[in-house]
């Protein structure tokens, strides 16, 4: 409780390590006073907004020596490792407008690929880099297969008649511009992916068949039949719920994991098919996307 970690911040010099959470951080950062020889920030990409309050408050705290573990330090932009970096080196890169103006903006907008090289060049004498191959050797080569699935008439048709609306859709955006289309194109692009996925996800009434789901079935299928298991990652929660479904019909043992699921429940989960004979667990990408050691499965 509150009461409880405010107590124990009371008495910091007491202990060599405090283990914390980035949401917690927040909420108790008025209560870390103490000056630390180091803080490590573990998942660091926690932080790459730097406008949000729990990066705020990281950077907030006193420290002689900084960490920062991840293993994307870039997932959207360059004011990503901007931000990581404004927690390690404070002012290495200047303010964010500097650094939007004098790097991010010229590599994102014009491809300059010597200013992406004068990064590298900076960044490099403070990065630890570690691959897999040099602590984990006696884990397997990764297999990456690509499979192509044609989707049949009906969702062709759908597919295309919604691809159509693009004419509409550029019309407007020369009368209005393209950032005030920005809402409707995103909704366009987002309707013709989940009709790729299962149209049924866009039409509650969908009763025609979806390529990616059969497929996606198959493979599900052959691989429990050779004594493997399955994570299957989806953006969409409600095409989880269609595949929850199909599973049941096919009489498949699954878990699933999504956002709705309690934060007492996701260890639980993960533990049980780490060590039960459940071969599906269906996650969402949100909920599911870190802070989960999934070491049963050998297919996603």
């Amino acid at each position: 409780t509150a009461t409880q970690r405010s107590e124990k911040l009371q008495n910091l010099n007491d202990y060599d390590v405090v283990l914390t959470s980035y949401d917690l951080l927040r909420r108790d950062i008025k209560e870390y006073q103490s000056a630390f020889r180091y803080v490590i920030l573990d998942e660091a990409h926690y932080i790459k907004n730097h406008s949000t309050l729990s990066s705020k408050a990281v950077k907030k705290i006193k420290a002689e020596v900084r960490f920062a573990l991840t293993g994307t330090p870039i997932e959207n932009s360059l004011s990503d490792l901007w931000s990581i970096f404004d927690f390690i080196l404070p002012g290495y890169f200047g303010t964010y407008t500097q650094f939007k103006k004098k790097y991010e903006a010229p590599v994102m907008k014009n491809q300059n690929l010597n200013l992406l090289s004068r990064i590298h060049q900076q960044v490099a004498p403070f990065i630890l880099r570690r691959l897999k191959k040099d602590v984990l050797k006696e884990l397997p080569e990764k297999i990456e297969t690509s499979l192509y699935c044609e989707m049949d008439k009906t969702q062709k048709d759908l597919y295309y008649a919604i691809y159509e609306m693009k004419e509409e859709m550029n019309s407007e955006i020369k009368t209005q511009g393209i950032e005030r289309s920005r809402i409707k194109i995103l909704a366009l692009l987002m309707r013709l992916r989940q009709i790729c996925c299962d149209p049924a996800l866009y039409l509650e009434n969908y009763k025609g068949e979806s390529a990616k789901l059969q497929l996606c079935l198959q493979l599900v299928e052959e691989c429990i039949a050779t004594g493997h298991k399955v994570l299957i990652f989806s953006q969409f929660t409600s095409m989880l719920d269609i595949l929850s479904k199909a599973l049941q019909q096919k009489e498949i043992e699954h878990l699933m994991l999504t956002g709705a699921t309690k934060t007492s429940e996701r260890l639980a989960l993960t533990e049980q098919f780490n060590t039960d004979h459940t071969p599906v667990f269906l996650i969402s990408l949100k909920a599911g996307g870190t802070g989960l050691n999934l070491t049963g499965a050998d297919v996603v």
